[in-house]
Order: C-alpha cells, then structure tokens, then sequence
C-alpha cells in the first residue's frame, strides 16, 4: 500500500523570502537545499513572481527566526562556494608560478 505524503504549504512571506535570495544571486539549486524545498518549487516561486501571480498559505507559518535562519543559511552557502574557487584559483596560480 502506498503511503499518503501531505503537501507542504508555505507562508506568502517564506515564499518571497526565498524569490529575494535567488533575484540577489544565490543560486536556486543553492537555496533550495538550504531551505529545504524541491529546486522546481523554487523557480515555479520565482517565475510566479516575475508574473506578479505568487501566492501563500497560511497553514505553515514561519517565524521571524526561521526566515532569518535560512537567509544565513544561504548567505553560508554562498561564502563557501567562493571560499571554495578562490582555494583553486590559489592553487592553481601556485602551480602555474612553481
């Protein structure tokens, strides 16, 4: 027998919190993972919103706290990323100079 899996609904205020990382840079795939939802879901949020269209539920409310959690989360993210490519652009000018 096949389980039933409940669809998850998030606030108007999660949803445009989640458009404003990505439309500041971060990457959707990036955000998504962090926040905790399906990549698609994310860019379904963004190009609703570019159509003026996005909409909540009220059924999964997010605190001030959890809002501010992700956004760190993302911000985290998105530092180690570069962290990441400047410790390869490092080793590899280390490589090119020896």
């Amino acid at each position: 027998m096949r389980e039933s899996k409940r669809r998850a609904r998030y606030t108007l205020e999660f949803k445009l919190e989640a458009v404003r990382l990505v439309k500041g840079g971060q990457v959707a795939a990036v955000t998504a993972k962090i926040l905790g939802i399906p990549k698609q879901t994310l860019e379904n949020w963004v190009r609703l919103h570019a159509k003026g269209q996005l909409k909540g539920a009220g059924d999964k409310p997010v605190s001030a706290e959890q809002m501010e959690l992700a956004r760190l989360r993302a911000e985290l993210a998105r530092v180690r990323m570069e962290r990441d490519i400047l410790k390869k652009a490092t080793a590899y000018f280390a490589r090119e100079s020896s």
